[in-house]
């Protein structure tokens, strides 16, 4: 990766945009962290989960005689066995009042709805003896019809839970004409039918596995006073609450710790099956209980993402101005609802109009149950989905007038001048500049260059072509405001809560309720504390992940931890700073009135008489010297609620050669110009958006979840669920623009799922492009060798039967027979 930064480095002093290393990387690469997997306590079982092999099937028989009888084994428990106290998985966010949700039983009871649906446990003394009695827990099955293709699922050809009545988990829609926030998308059709463009186009939105580094993994340990959870998650608050609520325990007795977590993406972000499975066995056995699931296990049954259908209708002026933007989409959501799997989709339509503006909006969404792994949240959640169709569709409406797509999204964006901007969705977008990103990005691109090089090869036949592809993008992230969320049915809030202890040594304390699990929360954190407080970045420790210790919190999902949970520690540090005042006034034989605070001292205006907040806080410990009525101690306590999302944006720009002889593809070039207002830590932003440059460029190119026709995950392993290696991409060339946020006072935004967003249409417009000019307008992801090689016989020989006699025969040599 090669950062590119040609803004003045800040002053030493200022910790906030200083590229500190991450702290909290010693512990994790010297292999001194803990991660739920390494917990180890006397007495503990552990747990081997036994798995459908069918997709749809009754469950007429279990006989678990023999491998109570192995060695080793403790206990054998089927969902028969925990019917009536394991409850149902939750729904966080039914999108609408009447929406079809199946009960989502942790162990299925009479009928499995997807492969590897939980059917029985074996709890032994070894990891090893569970997995060899698993092997003996005989299931005899009944096989049902299966529900597989979401297009017939969603005509409900057969029905994934046939008590439902149908598929279809409800209907959601946004329509800018009826909420009063734009014109009528009808008459934009109409319009645009008889006197502009019209283009409609059909794009999938290939099945997705979250494959984050750590599998899950849960220990639950029921011998104290409290039910102790260790639980590799991302919302360690969430899964208390869910645990209370569905299986009936008090949630003051009940502790979940969130250790070192590796990696998440949103597929550690809801509570587990084998989550509450655990929790029933060591209630059940009184022992510690531990589950740690297979790399294949992983694939085949933690939730999946992505999975659409999308239909766009894009219309427009002759001229190229975009009068109207129409989507119906599908959305898979597997065997259940997920705990926001229905949500996702919704949040994409706040997002399909992007940076341009359109005057007429409709956004149709229609969630689909199918017998197949359940789909939930997965990094950028919606928007990926949302962006990778409008920026393809611009792309098709610039090859329609035959202009360069650049120049088209210029037309049609949002000026800086226009900010803030009030979208055809009803979103404020209170700042940004997209020709500042985008002009940047070009530069360090080269992108007149390419352009002419591009003309050179497509004038000299060259076999292997070059293709440039576009992505100018804006995202809403920072989940939140709650009243927000609250009009959209979500069953949560979007706010975040921080504390701030000063200790007597005058050492900083910082307790977060977001939770990490790789995005840099220590580091970053103890900046802002480190800068609001006046104290040593060495001087500050966070806290995180542990109920007990951070009581209140939403946790880490959706870009919001910076945004929100940052601000939270803001507020926090302004309130001990306002809390040490009239201690520093008393102390100092000054007016408050007098006071003011830099550098982490309050000092007399005018005078070199001062006091640090160290020397404060051990002053305010002793309390031998206090105003009257002031309570000891500095520490304070904040929540904050923003009051709309955030909207960061940026310009992704790929270069790729495509042998049209092979299909093979080869990156060239690719620079990511992104906007995320101000940045606390360069060095994690850029890390952040490195991931997510290769999440997104995985899909385009790389990742695809398979089911053969029977239901059976045929990409159940790396050999088959293919992700990129370093020797698999090329270095990128980022740098970052700011237009700071006005929604907090730290002008930050996201970054946590800006590339992920952005890279996927940038890199399928590069590989359309390089081929377009074949009669090819696209490219069903992943881009293989063989997609690529496919689309462009087809169009050869499409081309070949428009000029061929009419009476002459055609031979399709890749379908074997004569049309």
């Amino acid at each position: 990766m090669t950062i590119t930064e040609d803004r003045p480095a800040q002053s030493p002093e200022n910790e906030i945009g200083s590229a500190r290393k991450r702290k909290e990387d010693r512990r994790l690469i010297t292999g001194r962290t803990k991660w739920t997997d390494n917990m180890q306590m006397a007495g503990m079982l552990h747990l081997c989960m036994v798995r459908s092999p069918f997709a749809h099937a009754k469950i007429t028989a279990i006989n678990v005689d023999a491998a109570k009888e192995a060695t080793g084994v403790i206990t054998v428990l089927t969902g028969e066995d925990i019917k009536d106290v394991q409850g149902g998985l939750p729904t966080a966010w039914a999108i609408t009042t009447d929406q079809k949700s199946p009960n989502h039983p942790s162990m299925a009871v009479d009928r499995v709805a997807f492969t590897g649906e939980i059917v029985a446990v074996v709890a032994a003394r070894s990891a090893r003896e569970a997995r060899d009695a698993a092997e003996l827990v005989d299931v005899d099955y009944e096989q049902l019809p299966a529900a597989l293709d979401l297009k017939e699922a969603a005509a409900d050809t057969v029905l994934a839970h046939p008590d439902l009545g149908t598929n279809k988990a409800a209907f959601w829609q946004f329509d800018s004409g009826n909420a009063g926030t734009g014109s009528s998308i009808d008459d934009a059709i109409t319009e645009a039918r008889a006197n502009g463009i019209v283009i409609e186009r059909e794009y999938r939105q290939q099945r997705l596995i979250p494959a984050f580094m750590e599998p899950r993994s849960v220990v639950v340990d029921p011998t104290g006073e409290q039910l102790t959870v260790w639980t590799s998650t991302q919302v360690p608050h969430i899964v208390r609450f869910f645990l209370a609520v569905v299986l009936g325990i008090s949630e003051s007795k009940i502790r979940v710790i969130a250790p070192d977590v590796g990696g998440g993406f949103g597929g550690k972000l809801q509570i587990t099956p084998e989550e509450i499975i655990t929790v029933l066995l060591a209630q059940r056995t009184g022992k510690p209980c531990k589950w740690t699931e297979t790399r294949s296990e992983s694939l085949l049954s933690g939730h999946h993402g992505r999975d659409q259908w999308q239909n766009l209708t894009l219309t427009a002026t002759k001229e190229g101005k975009v009068t109207g933007l129409k989507v119906d989409l599908l959305a898979d959501m597997g065997a259940y609802a997920g705990t926001v799997g229905t949500g996702v989709p919704v949040l994409g339509a706040f997002m399909f109009n992007a940076i341009y503006k359109f005057p007429a909006y409709q956004f149709n969404c229609t969630p689909v149950y199918t017998n197949k792994t359940w789909v939930d949240a997965y990094r950028g959640a919606g928007r990926p989905e949302a962006t990778f169709g409008i920026e393809r569709i611009m792309d098709e409406l610039a090859a329609e007038m035959g202009v360069d797509p650049m120049e088209i999204r210029k037309q049609n964006w949002i000026t800086h001048e226009e900010f803030p901007f009030t979208t055809v969705v009803g979103l404020e977008y209170d700042s940004g500049n997209y020709e500042a990103a985008t002009a940047r990005a070009m530069e360090m691109f080269d992108y007149d260059g390419l352009r002419a090089e591009q003309k050179q090869r497509r004038e000299s036949k060259d076999p292997v072509q070059l293709g440039i592809g576009i992505s100018t993008f804006t995202e809403m992230c920072g989940l939140a405001p709650s009243r927000v969320l609250g009009s959209l049915n979500y069953g949560a809030g979007g706010w975040e809560h921080a504390s701030i202890r000063m200790l007597p040594t005058g050492k900083v304390e910082v307790v977060t309720g977001s939770s990490s699990h790789g995005q840099g929360h220590e580091t970053a954190w103890s900046q802002i504390a480190a800068d609001k407080l006046g104290v040593a970045f060495e001087d500050v420790e966070v806290l995180h992940g542990d109920t007990q210790i951070s009581h209140k919190g939403m946790d880490t999902y959706g870009s919001r931890s910076l945004v929100v949970g940052g601000e939270a520690v803001v507020k926090a540090a302004d309130k001990v700073i306002e809390r040490a005042k009239p201690i520093a006034a008393h102390l100092l034989e000054a007016s408050a009135d007098d006071l003011e605070f830099a550098g982490g001292k309050w000092s007399v205006k005018g005078t070199d008489k001062g006091i640090s907040l160290g020397e404060l806080a051990l002053a305010s410990f002793a309390a031998h010297n206090l105003p009257d009525g002031t309570e000891p101690g500095l520490d304070a306590d904040a929540t904050f609620d923003p009051t709309s999302f955030s909207y960061p944006h940026g310009t992704h720009l790929c270069a790729v050669e495509v042998d049209t002889e092979t299909g093979a593809i080869k990156m060239r070039k690719y620079v990511a110009v992104d906007d995320i207002g101000n940045i606390v830590n360069p060095l994690i932003a850029h890390g952040q958006i490195h991931g997510g440059l290769m999440q997104g460029i995985s899909q385009a190119l790389f990742e695809e979840a398979v089911y053969d026709d029977q239901g059976t995950l045929v990409s159940g392993s790396f050999v088959d669920y293919t992700l990129p290696t370093a020797a698999d991409v090329i270095s990128f060339d980022i740098d970052n623009t700011v237009s700071p946020s006005t929604t907090n006072s730290l002008g930050a935004k996201g970054v946590g799922e800006a590339g992920t967003i952005a890279s996927t249409p940038a890199v399928v417009n590069a590989v359309v492009d390089a081929v377009r000019h074949l009669g090819i307008n696209d490219v069903r992801m992943p881009c293989t060798p063989q997609r690529v090689f496919t689309a462009i016989q087809t169009a050869g020989q499409h081309q070949q039967e428009e000029t061929a006699p009419a009476a002459m025969p055609h031979f399709d040599e890749s379908e074997g027979n004569t049309q």
